[in-house]
């Protein structure tokens, strides 16, 4: 991310050193490979610098992540339509499998009938197979997303379910594809993307989904306080 002349002092050799090395790399000049980068890290790909992150321009970054997030106008019929659904199936990859694994287990608090997928060893297709009318598919597809993704995409459209994308700027061309979009930015000012604001996002719209149905989310919360007290599975206050 350095211009030349840094990259040149930083390394000990010239600048025209420097400009030969660009040209043999096949870019025209330092510009041309600054971008190449910029394109790079746009994408998902960490970069690495021995650049020290400044801790005030990473939580100004995460701020304005935050913003942009929660400025969303489908939060709201997005809570609505998976609070009525028969069945909540939440599909992620890779990168995206955290935030759908967390927001399964948010939405699991407020509503029975709450799937994640793919589990280790399984795949997707019966999944879809049983998809109804009455059913919502929550896809969690951010940048760096597996080459099927597109696939994976076409058949939930194509499927009786109604269908949700929880994406990063890079999942707009899906737009039209599915019945909601939710953008999340997960751009930061360190080598990797940052999933801060699309785990505070995942905890608002698990809300909204309680509050929709609030006097069964209470009794089902009720009900699973109770199981953990039989199988102690938490500690105690």
């Amino acid at each position: 991310m350095y211009n030349a002349t840094e990259v040149a002092r930083l390394s000990g050799v010239s600048k025209a050193t420097i400009s030969r090395l660009y040209r043999r790399l096949g870019f025209g000049n330092a510009e041309e490979l600054r971008d190449h980068v910029r394109g790079l890290r746009a994408a998902g790909t960490p970069m690495a610098t021995d650049a020290p992150v400044s801790f005030a321009a990473h939580i100004e970054r995460e701020v304005a992540n935050l913003r942009a997030a929660f400025s969303a106008p489908e939060l709201e019929p997005v809570a609505k339509l998976i609070a009525s659904a028969r069945r909540v199936l939440v599909i992620g990859f890779r990168n995206s499998f955290p935030v759908a694994l967390h927001l399964r287990q948010q939405l699991a608090q407020a509503r029975d009938g709450v799937e994640l997928a793919p589990l280790p060893g399984q795949s997707i297709g019966e999944e879809l197979a049983s998809l109804g009318p009455d059913d919502v598919v929550v896809l969690v597809g951010f940048r760096r997303r597996p080459e099927a993704f597109a696939r994976l995409v076409a058949a939930v459209s194509s499927a009786p379910a109604r269908s949700v994308l929880l994406t990063d700027a890079t999942g707009r061309r899906f737009a039209s594809t599915v019945d909601h979009l939710i953008e999340c930015p997960v751009e930061s000012v360190s080598a990797f993307d940052s999933y801060a604001a699309a785990a505070s996002l995942v905890s608002v719209l698990a809300a909204a989904v309680l509050g929709a149905g609030l006097r069964e989310g209470r009794a089902r919360i009720a009900d699973i306080g109770i199981a953990y007290e039989r199988l102690g599975e938490l500690e105690g206050g």
